[in-house]
């Protein structure tokens, strides 16, 4: 199927799927499809467009991974580190073995703060503290206290979130830089991404998109209320699907951190079973082939992208809804394996 078919493909499943969002399909960085359905805020009729900016909950933490990376790169951490020499007394149930490339591989085995194998409604509240008091990493401790390691660290592959938070809270302390301005200066602005950051939601630009809990585009209610005010190391920035084609082909570039770096990144070091794919440091891999993949999901958020450094195809599904993206999602994989 060539990069045209596959724009037309998608296309048609978003519009017969009344998705609320945005796809961009391109190689190389030249567009070859870009399409926006549904609203960015419903309750005044506001459509999406190609250039709006989505949350895009766990697919931030590719930003994430990459300033760890980059500190790792200049030698402010190591991969080695034990997070409890930056932890001290906090945070006393983290296994003092844990280390930076642990938490990167989701290997750590501690507590999660947001297990992913609880059985959440997507309009549950599932934050213990006020959502507008987290606007820094050191505003989280207290959230990611109190939960029990569960496997031995570097022994078991399990998603996490709360390592995620670990690492923001790490590389904050260890360089000295908030967490949001160290992202800012070591990935955002060396890719080149004006239209990536962590807004806040109760302050949102008119460009950003509203999150939207329910599919039915008559429901108004947003998620407000449900994801931390301003997002951190496991997820909640926002950016738009161009912005997402530029930063994977700075990544892949060797423009943000070295090739060395990178291809540490990108190397597989597990499988994980529920998704059928593998995963390096931040970031997964396909199952079996060359596509590099950030993928995010939360309460009034979906969003995909993956891309191919041998063609250059670059396809981002981005959507203001919490089921919004997957169908399209579906019907790519679909179209790839058939």
């Amino acid at each position: 199927m060539t990069p045209d078919e596959l724009g037309a493909a998608l296309d048609e499943t978003a519009r017969g799927k009344g998705m609320s969002g945005t796809i961009r399909i391109d190689v190389e960085g030249e567009t070859v499809f870009a399409g926006a359905y549904g609203l960015a805020d419903r309750g005044h009729g506001i459509p999406n467009t190609t250039e709006t900016r989505f949350a895009v909950a766990s697919l931030s933490k590719g930003f994430t991974a990459i300033a760890v990376m980059s500190l790792v790169q200049d030698g402010l951490l190591s991969l080695d580190t034990r997070v409890r020499s930056v932890l001290g007394s906090d945070l006393p149930l983290v296994d003092d073995d844990v280390t930076i490339e642990q938490l990167l591989a989701h290997t750590s085995g501690i507590g999660d703060y947001l297990d992913e194998e609880a059985d959440w409604e997507v309009d549950d509240y599932v934050l213990t503290l006020p959502v507008h008091t987290l606007t820094d990493v050191e505003a989280f401790v207290p959230m990611l206290d109190g939960f029990p390691q569960k496997t031995p660290p570097g022994e078991t592959f399990q998603y996490n979130n709360g390592g995620f938070m670990l690492l923001a809270l790490v590389a904050q302390r260890a360089s000295g830089t908030p967490f949001h301005e160290l992202v800012q200066a070591r990935v955002l602005d060396r890719a080149g991404l004006p239209h990536t950051g962590y807004l806040r939601t109760d302050e949102l630009p008119g460009d950003a998109a509203l999150g939207y809990l329910y599919e039915d585009p008559a429901s108004l209610r947003t998620n407000l209320l449900h994801l931390p005010i301003r997002g951190s190391g496991d997820g909640g920035a926002f950016t738009t699907a161009s912005d997402i084609s530029t930063f994977w082909r700075a990544f892949v570039g060797g423009r943000i951190v070295d090739a060395a770096t990178r291809d540490l990144m990108t190397a597989p070091r597990n499988v994980d079973e529920d998704e059928d794919l593998r995963y390096g440091l931040g970031l997964y891999l396909d199952e079996d082939g060359p596509g590099l993949i950030l993928t995010g999901y939360d309460a009034g958020v979906s969003a995909w992208t993956r891309h191919d450094p041998q063609t250059g195809l670059t396809v981002t599904i981005l959507s203001n809804s919490s089921e919004g993206a997957w169908p399209v999602v579906r019907r790519y994989i679909d179209e790839m394996e058939g």
